[in-house]
């Protein structure tokens, strides 16, 4: 059993709220998960949101990770922004200050980082940007782990620089037969069954596969598995998942 020993992370979006608006139940999730990809307010959070994310999740054991994106709240993160690799270090640099704060104040640390959105798709393929988003990590903690998808320009850009570099797989989206993600305008891009999320997670922990929109077989070497916050029934999905993964004696377990 691939997950059996050192076990596996459930990680999922957090704090994705803004001012009066909510995405999902933060606190329900952070229940469940073993790590949170905290908002750090460019893409979606505001400071008292960052804040009471930290604290729950110190209170309940949960990783906290910093969920970097483009300077693009009205698009969600999810619009690709063409800025020059120096300030887009800059950027997430400042996106990692602002969470560290909330994490210490909270009696906790900042874990990991995650980018988000069409930043994460964007640093999965263009070196440029994938650099700028290593430099700023390792300006701000040498040591801190990155996670990305296996594969991924940014993973390896981050790992020739030094840094932990953790892989993940999706539970809530399609993947096409080359290993990438569908693109979210598919009506195959998203999963919403929690039945099908937690036989998903199950074999991807117990033999290492993923299956395909088309049926392919794919090979994903994966330590966490994510399921995106703003997903419908994301509470559901999580919970089934993990429930899964205790039923088949995979221990859930953060990777930091």
């Amino acid at each position: 059993m691939r997950g059996g020993g050192e076990g596996i992370d459930l990680n999922c979006d957090v704090a994705e709220g803004f001012g009066a608006w909510r995405i999902t139940d933060d606190d329900a999730l952070l229940g469940v998960v073993s790590s949170a990809n905290i908002a750090c307010g460019f893409h979606a959070g505001d400071p008292g949101t960052m804040r009471r994310a930290c604290e729950t999740a110190v209170r309940n054991g949960v990783a906290i990770g910093a969920h970097v994106g483009y300077r693009d709240l009205a698009g969600f993160g999810r619009r690709y922004v063409d800025v020059p690799p120096a300030e887009l270090t800059d950027d997430v640099l400042y996106q990692l200050g602002a969470l560290h704060a909330f994490a210490a104040a909270a009696g906790g640390w900042v874990g990991y980082v995650k980018p988000h959105g069409a930043l994460y798709g964007t640093i999965g393929r263009d070196d440029a940007q994938a650099g700028a988003v290593v430099e700023a990590v390792h300006q701000f903690d040498a040591t801190l782990p990155v996670l990305g998808l296996p594969g991924s320009r940014w993973l390896a850009i981050a790992d020739k620089a030094g840094l932990p570099v953790v892989r993940e797989a999706f539970l809530d989206r399609g993947y096409t037969p080359d290993g990438r993600l569908v693109p979210r305008r598919s009506p195959d891009a998203l999963l919403s069954d929690p039945a099908a999320v937690a036989e998903r997670c199950v074999r991807l922990a117990e033999a290492g596969e993923i299956v395909a929109v088309d049926g392919t077989v794919l090979t994903v070497d994966a330590r966490s598995v994510c399921v995106h916050g703003d997903t419908p029934g994301a509470l559901e999905l999580v919970t089934a998942a993990r429930e899964a993964l205790t039923g088949a004696g995979v221990t859930v377990r953060s990777f930091v």
